[in-house]
């Protein structure tokens, strides 16, 4: 068999046919012969795993260090002169180091068992003309996959065909919002998070249904390469270890100097029987050692631990306490961190007015306030808002929660605030959303037995297919093309997800609905400009960060004027330096100079997991004490590479967790600060 080699990489730049030729593979599948042959070549999908080492050598392993061969040297003697008492202190000192190191030292291949678990899974493939379920582990190169609603991706896939497909990819992105899915191909350059045609490992099918080619399994997987990451990370001593290996090395030094020229002065002087002097430097070098130094220093932590975990925060090393007072630089993810991961519809947009919402997130409570009190527009937007929208909002817990796409969330809430009544409308038909057209239409029957058509999406889509406005009397008007593409530039600017809302009355005898008889002379009814907002309390933090001189940096795989958006609105930026670096730019810049174009920047934008960790590294060579957050699988290279690592304990993965040093329930930065 022919050796596989580019389609992985370039899958997402070519056509699906071409993607097929180049696994040598068929829509029908594969054969049993070409499914054995590859499974030889290429092995199992899953991810490689170490035997992780015993519990005895974990133990054995902290007693590495200067001091505590001076403490071992130092419980000898004293325990051969027969002080028990002496021995007995050292003994429990060095006991109590080497159980708290071994507690802590086996997180990392937790994490690595975290992210392989993110492949074990049933799936349906097509082999030999027959779809039939297989366990995950089986797949290969070639072979065709069926997904739908709620699934997770098993391997690395190109799409092939795909209805109404959209995927949850925030383990590797970051980004708060579902991500549309098609067959279409993209640019060779395109960010991880661009490329639409592609699915990957461990991330979930939120809605529709799709055909897909594997083309990477196991360690050849995104997933699969951060895993390979964090096996390369090497974990940085903390400022408070690194002190007391340069006191323990110079403390050592030093009484080895004074224990031989005392037994030298001794010895030469015959001040004392040899053996009474060996007894009197034994005696000055075990009095020396501050043996009890090591204790205090783990009792005042381990206090640390206690007064936080009241407040609910774990610690998953004890050492990660005296390094959060010496942190200097907080690299932050954005998405539920500096934001609330709730989208929330800012801004209603019509041409006779703009209208501002109130409150917070998916609660209902809050109002649509504007400088238009009579403006038909504005019902009609809200009608649209309300109908075209298959998402619920319930309040569970004292929070409220969505049941369906987070952007319809936003909406419902919105049309929630404004005090608008769906009941007595009826939805006849409707066309669902589709990343070809981008667009949702419903058709429905109002109170009043007039029949409408409602139709929310993309503002360019929307835009192509509507004629004409509503004035504040509800008087059509002709479509003014250059306000609204002005519209949209402003609210995009300002960092928000803008939808158009649209309309057009049927004939009352229409029951079907389709892109045929959708038609192209709809009428224009808003803009509405959607955001995950920032917390209240992150931006008071960062301020706080900000006096403490400590520098807040943005490191987030959303789009570059989304990122510079939510930080000038959170005080991240500084205003000589008002810059934002990406992915694709951050690959440009030299080794050697990334360090001082990293120390500069404060905002970073289309981030893969590599420009995470290569970030934090290079902040660290410049002397910087890094603080790393983050939730995501994406985020556990860098997590483990920081200084401290900090995960997000409510919604972040087990990788991230695992990772991080510090797990949190709530707000990143505002906990460093307090």
């Amino acid at each position: 068999m022919m050796e596989i080699t580019e389609a992985p990489a370039a899958a997402y730049m070519v056509d699906a046919d071409t993607v097929l030729g180049q696994l040598e593979t068929r829509p029908q599948g594969l054969t049993s012969s070409e499914i054995a042959s590859r499974q030889k070549h290429y092995g199992a999908n899953r991810l490689p795993s170490r035997r992780p080492p015993s519990l005895l050598m974990r133990f054995l392993r902290q007693f590495r260090d200067p001091l505590i061969y001076v403490l071992l040297a130092a419980f000898v003697v004293t325990l051969l002169l027969g002080h028990l008492l002496d021995s007995a202190v050292i003994f429990a000192v060095l006991f109590l180091n080497a159980l708290i190191g071994t507690l802590q030292e086996g997180k990392a291949e937790n994490a690595l068992a975290a992210i392989r678990k993110l492949l074990r899974l049933q799936v349906k493939v097509r082999r030999g003309g027959k779809w039939q379920g297989v366990d995950a582990e089986e797949l290969v190169p070639g072979d065709i996959l069926q997904l739908r609603s709620g699934d997770r991706v098993p391997a690395d896939l190109r799409i092939l065909s795909a209805q109404s497909l959209r995927a949850d990819e925030s383990l590797l992105t970051g980004e708060s919002l579902p991500s549309d899915k098609s067959a279409a191909v993209v640019s060779a350059n395109a960010a991880l998070g661009d490329r639409h045609n592609m699915l990957y490992a461990g991330t979930y099918i939120q809605a529709g249904r799709a055909e897909a080619v594997v083309t990477a399994i196991g360690t050849s997987t995104e997933i699969g390469k951060i895993q390979g990451l964090m096996q390369g990370v090497t974990v940085i001593q903390t400022p408070l270890t690194r002190q007391m290996q340069r006191f323990s090395k110079t403390l050592a030094a030093l009484v080895l100097a004074l224990c031989v020229l005392m037994t030298g002065f001794g010895l030469a002087r015959q001040l004392l029987p040899p053996f009474e002097v060996f007894l009197a430097v034994i005696s000055f070098a075990v009095a020396a050692i501050p043996e009890g130094l090591p204790a205090i220093l783990s009792i005042t932590l381990a206090i640390g631990v206690e007064r936080m975990a009241r407040r609910q925060v774990i610690t998953r090393r004890l050492h990660a306490i005296e390094t959060l007072g010496s942190v200097t630089i907080i690299c932050t993810d954005k998405t539920g961190t500096l934001t609330r991961n709730e989208m929330f519809a800012r801004s209603l947009r019509t041409h006779a007015g703009t209208y501002e919402a109130t409150g917070a997130g998916y609660a209902t409570q809050g109002e649509l306030s504007g400088d238009n009190a009579v403006d038909a527009a504005r019902f009609a937007a809200l009608e649209v808002a309300s109908l075209a929208n298959d998402s619920e909002l319930r309040q569970e817990g004292g929070h409220w929660q969505i049941v369906g796409e987070p952007t319809e969330g936003a909406l419902r809430a919105l049309t929630s605030k404004a005090g608008f009544a769906r009941e007595g409308y009826q939805r006849l038909a409707s066309i669902p959303f589709e990343s070809s057209h981008k667009f949702m239409a419903v058709l429905v029957q109002r109170p009043d037995g007039t029949r409408r058509v409602l139709l929310k999406g993309a503002p360019d889509r929307v835009l192509e297919r509507c004629r004409s406005m509503f004035d504040a009397s509800g008087m059509v008007l002709p479509l003014d093309r250059v306000f609204w593409e002005r519209e949209m530039r402003r609210l995009g600017s300002a960092g928000l997800r803008v939808l158009a809302l649209a309309q057009q009355d049927v004939d009352a005898g229409q029951e079907t609905l389709n892109l045929d008889n959708l038609g192209q002379s709809l009428t224009l009814l808003a803009l509405v400009g959607i955001v995950d907002p920032p917390r209240p309390e992150a931006i008071d933090a960062i301020a706080d960060c900000r006096r403490a001189g400590i520098q807040v940096k943005m490191i987030t795989g959303d789009h570059s004027h989304t990122a510079l958006a939510i930080a000038g609105e959170m005080g991240l930026l500084d205003p000589a330096h008002a810059k934002v670096l990406t992915g694709s730019e951050i690959d440009q810049i030299a080794p050697a100079d990334l360090p001082a174009a990293a120390l500069e920047t404060q905002v970073f934008a289309r981030t893969s997991p590599e420009h995470k960790l290569r970030l934090v590294e290079a902040l660290q060579q410049r002397g910087q004490v890094v603080a790393m957050t983050g939730d995501g699988v994406n985020d556990a290279p860098a997590l483990k590479r920081a200084d401290v690592g900090i995960a997000m304990g409510v919604r972040g993965s087990e990788a991230a967790k695992e990772a991080a040093d510090i797990v949190l329930p709530s707000s990143t930065v505002n906990f460093i600060t307090h």
